[in-house]
């Protein structure tokens, strides 16, 4: 893409509202616990929170379907009026529907082929105050447990000197995954669910392999944590439901076996 758009508080709300308001006509019950785990309000003028030096975080949040993010980000703006910045893919980016949006809403756009560029922007809007969410499994999770991890987040805040927020998604895949379509029937006012563990800070010197296995701790916890009140009863063998909760869904090592064979095949990275 040759012209890219500045980056915009006013696109940025556009996009939010407009969000909201797919939602509310879904009417879908989002349920949110943890929120005291969030930076405190200060919406500021009503409109956006403003990037102060010292005070951004990176927010880790669960992949289990195409809609996590949005979730994430609406508990994020009700909460203080965050504009997260997310790290998106350059495939997603070259989309010329989409390519605008992501230039304009500011976020990162991640090239394998580059990926050192991606990182120091990321970098540079942490430092600078700025929220910047990354899914880490780096990819649809089609276990519905949360994999093993990347270990850019926790680089990322350990080196900006900022936490990582852990936000736990769940039932939004119900909505829209891979290997399941959008469905209004399916969609029209199904709950979706959100748990935010304790902000995670590092030390110098850490261990990064460790500090991302803890990462993905948290998430999971987070995830059986909205499991447990989640008001609709699966039947028994439910494709939304992990397997050892009794569901259809993959096992890990089916889900990472299948993840192999899509990369081998060429039809999908974890990038």
């Amino acid at each position: 893409m040759g012209w890219k758009p500045r980056q915009s508080d006013r696109m940025y709300r556009f996009v939010v509202y407009a969000g909201k308001a797919v939602f509310a006509a879904l009417r879908l019950p989002v349920k949110v616990t943890g929120t005291e785990n969030l930076p405190a309000s200060d919406p500021l003028n009503g409109r956006s929170r403003r990037a102060v030096p010292g005070h951004g975080a990176v927010v880790a949040i669960t992949h289990f379907g195409y809609l996590d993010f949005a979730f994430a980000e609406l508990v994020l703006w009700n909460h203080a009026r965050i504009q997260a910045r997310y790290m998106i893919s350059k495939r997603a980016a070259d989309n010329r529907f989409v390519s605008p949006f992501i230039f304009g809403l500011g976020h990162v756009v991640t090239d394998r082929s580059a990926g050192a560029a991606a990182y120091d922007d990321a970098l540079a809007k942490l430092r600078a105050g700025e929220y910047v969410a990354i899914l880490p499994e780096a990819g649809v999770s089609r276990s519905y447990t949360v994999r093993t991890l990347k270990t850019g987040a926790v680089r990322l805040a350990a080196e900006a000197g900022v936490p990582v927020i852990p936000i736990s998604v769940w039932g939004a895949h119900r909505l829209l995954t891979r290997g399941h379509g959008f469905s209004i029937k399916r969609a029209w006012k199904a709950p979706i669910r959100l748990h935010i563990n304790p902000a995670i800070h590092h030390s110098p010197g850490l261990d990064v392999t460790e500090e991302t296995e803890k990462l993905r701790r948290e998430l999971q916890d987070g995830i059986e944590v909205c499991i447990a009140d989640f008001p609709v009863t699966p039947e028994p063998g439910a494709w939304w439901m992990p397997a050892h909760f009794g569901g259809g869904a993959m096992t890990d090592a089916e889900r990472d076996a299948a993840d192999v064979a899509d990369r081998n095949a060429g039809r999908y990275s974890r990038g």
